[in-house]
């Protein structure tokens, strides 16, 4: 058994027509622990849909591996692999990844670090839907920071993850 470490932030965006919430195919919209937020007036910054509960939990998973971080993986930049996926998607071929290199994802935790979205109303169904692609039961987690800092600020969001694999 192995565990492992992941940490993500992006800055949110403030936004005023259809990219808000608007739940297409595409990497706008704000999504985050694996679903689309519709209502909200931001969006989170980033060359994916920035949904940073999952890249932390890709983090850890790699880690977990010794099988490096997202970076590496997906790249980094606007032309990288990973530019304009789904985090659902990244996660799914981290999975994948995972079981090529003989590990197999037994549980994993992630938090959520921001005053918006509320959480606590779909935490459940991200737990659901990040379980179901993890192949593993993933509990999800959210905190504010008491105003302070740029997530209590409302200039980011952030994510801590853990993640425990086993050799396969």
């Amino acid at each position: 058994m192995r565990i492992g470490q992941g940490f993500d932030a992006h800055r949110c965006v403030k936004t005023t027509g259809a990219e808000a919430g608007d739940g297409s195919g595409t990497a706008r919209g704000l999504w985050l622990a694996g679903l689309p937020w519709e209502g909200e007036d931001f969006v989170i910054e980033g060359d994916s849909d920035g949904d940073v509960a999952v890249h932390a939990l890709i983090d850890a998973f790699l880690a977990a591996a010794g099988l490096g971080d997202i970076g590496s993986l997906f790249g980094v930049g606007k032309t990288s692999r990973g530019a304009g996926m789904r985090g659902a998607d990244m996660l799914r071929d981290t999975i994948a990844h995972l079981r090529s290199h003989g590990y197999a994802p037994q549980s994993a935790s992630v938090v959520i670090v921001g005053n918006r979205p509320k959480v606590g109303t779909r935490r459940e169904q991200a737990a659901e839907v990040l379980s179901e692609i993890a192949g593993c039961p993933v509990s999800v987690t959210a905190t504010t920071t008491d105003h302070m800092g740029f997530t209590g600020r409302g200039e980011g969001i952030a994510a801590i993850a853990n993640a425990l694999v086993d050799a396969a």
